[in-house]
């Protein structure tokens, strides 16, 4: 193997490896790997990308997920319906999304447009998990504030970092691709780790214990913005402030206004609302039911791990064979498939999986990785598709725009669970209803087909906006805007996995 160093345009350099795929550099050579994009883009970056896509996201985000199911129902002894409604709150600081984007952007603290706000979502998560965890008996409303608070806090980070590899992917786009196996690996390997220790961990610790652990990710962040290499802003204007929030508003409307952008973005929000999400009653009847599998902590734990790699299979899948087929008949099938992939619910929930010999633990495994590895497979065109939406100029805000109206979505969709969840009297004892509110969601799963004309009909290669919406750009501006965009993909696809 042989490692050379080739100029770039801009004056930089870039170490190619000949003889070897960058598939084989990263699997065979991770440190060097590593060692070469710290040399090129500087450390600080790619320790930051670690920490806050691999540790903070990846593996805090899902100790999280599972801390708080357990917490609302063993702490504070919610209903199922209660905990779909009241956990789908905290989602409301990624709904506002492109205002933290806006605000990293246009208002330096101190000089700084990304250090200070890397510390404050640090210190915001650090004294929310804390206050949670040292907390005897705190009301129900101020724990659901305190994790609405630390939701922000990730929310901030998230959209800083992806500022800062946005960033990156202009000033050295020879290195985009390897940005983005670093954000995806990154993410993908903390979320396995994760969801494997969250059982253990609830065992041993309880929910609140898991709480206090989850302080040392956050503090990570802190630390990422001490440490995070940035020049120096001398001051900034008021009126230029309110200015370019002005003039990102106007483009962002001017923009919704075309055809081309808000009926993909209507089908998307749709198709989030109506596959309704009634996971807190399965989850309740997993673990606290005596008719259904009583699965301990840690078996929950691994079966969401498990279920994390499905979804790492689902796009792996995508990529090899499915990233050329017209977005209308991919979403066709891939929804026609994900309703399917519901019916493994309902034969779990009647117990038929048990006439047909196949244990409960065995069943739920595989249930879990076809359900999410579907559940990628039909959302990776529709990131593809929003990608493609967003106009020259302002592709990072209205990128966060359009993943916060699918976030919406997945808000409408938990809340409307957990209606029909109370509707049908699916209670912390009571599971005697749940097989139809499976069955109803099931079928409403099939509803966004009703609406699947609102999509393009071209193939996700071709299809772009108009010229006018796009704007005009010359060759070399146009590859750096790929290169931004492929990057803000790359970090934004992660985000499934924390729903």
């Amino acid at each position: 193997m042989v490692v050379e160093e080739e100029s770039l345009e801009n004056g930089g350099s870039v170490r190619v490896v000949k003889g070897e795929s960058h598939f084989r550099n990263v699997m065979w050579g991770p440190v060097r790997w590593l060692k070469m994009l710290s040399s090129e883009l500087h450390w600080s970056f790619v320790f930051g990308v670690v920490s806050l896509y691999g540790i903070n996201q990846g593996l805090g985000g899902s100790l999280g997920r599972v801390a708080t199911e357990y917490y609302m129902k063993d702490v504070q002894k919610v209903q199922p319906s209660e905990s779909q409604a009241l956990t789908a709150i905290t989602k409301i600081p990624w709904i506002i999304k492109p205002l933290w984007g806006i605000l990293t952007d246009v208002v330096p603290i101190f000089g700084f447009h990304r250090r200070p706000y890397f510390i404050l979502a640090g210190v915001l998560g650090v004294v929310s998990m804390m206050f949670i965890s040292i907390h005897s008996n705190l009301h129900l409303y101020l724990a659901l504030l305190w994790m609405t608070i630390s939701s922000a806090a990730m929310a901030i980070a998230d959209v800083t970092i992806d500022a800062c590899t946005a960033y990156n992917s202009i000033k050295h786009p020879s290195l985009a691709s390897d940005m983005q196996s670093l954000c995806s690996l990154s993410s993908s390997i903390g979320a396995l780790l994760g969801f494997f220790m969250s059982g253990i961990l609830v065992h041993l610790v309880g929910s609140k214990g898991v709480f206090g652990l989850l302080t040392f990710p956050f503090v990570l962040v802190s630390v990422v913005g001490i440490v995070f290499s940035e020049s120096h802003v001398p001051g900034f204007s008021c009126k230029q402030v309110n200015q370019k929030f002005t003039d990102a508003g106007k483009a962002m409307w001017r923009t919704l206004k075309c055809s081309d952008v808000w009926r993909p973005c209507l089908y998307m929000y749709i198709s989030l609302t109506l596959s309704l999400n009634i996971h807190e009653g399965l989850f309740y009847w997993f673990t606290d039911s005596k008719d259904g599998p009583m699965f301990a902590q840690e078996t929950v734990g691994f079966i969401l791990s498990i279920g994390s790699v499905g979804s790492i299979l689902g796009a792996t899948l995508y990529q090899l064979v499915l990233k050329d087929h017209p977005f209308r008949s991919l979403c066709l099938w891939t929804q026609l498939l994900y309703a399917l992939s519901g019916m493994l619910d309902l034969i779990l929930v009647l117990r038929l999986n048990l006439k047909f010999g196949l244990p409960d633990y065995l069943f739920i495994v595989v249930d879990e990785v076809v359900s999410q590895m579907i559940g990628r497979l039909k959302w990776m065109p529709l990131l593809v598709l929003t990608s493609k939406l967003c106009p020259h100029g302002i592709e990072g805000t209205f990128f966060a725009l359009l993943m916060s109206i699918d976030n919406a979505g997945v808000m409408t969709s938990s809340w409307l669970g957990g209606v029909l969840l109370h509707v049908l009297k699916v209670t912390r004892t009571d599971f005697g209803n749940l097989w139809l509110a499976v069955l109803i969601r099931n079928v409403m799963r099939v509803s966004p087909l009703c609406v699947l004309f609102l999509l393009p009909k071209g193939d996700q290669n071709t299809f772009k906006l108009p010229d006018e919406i796009m704007g005009e750009d010359s060759d070399e501006e146009e590859d750096e805007k790929e290169d931004n965009r492929n990057l803000e993909l790359a970090s934004l696809v992660q985000s499934v996995d924390r729903r």
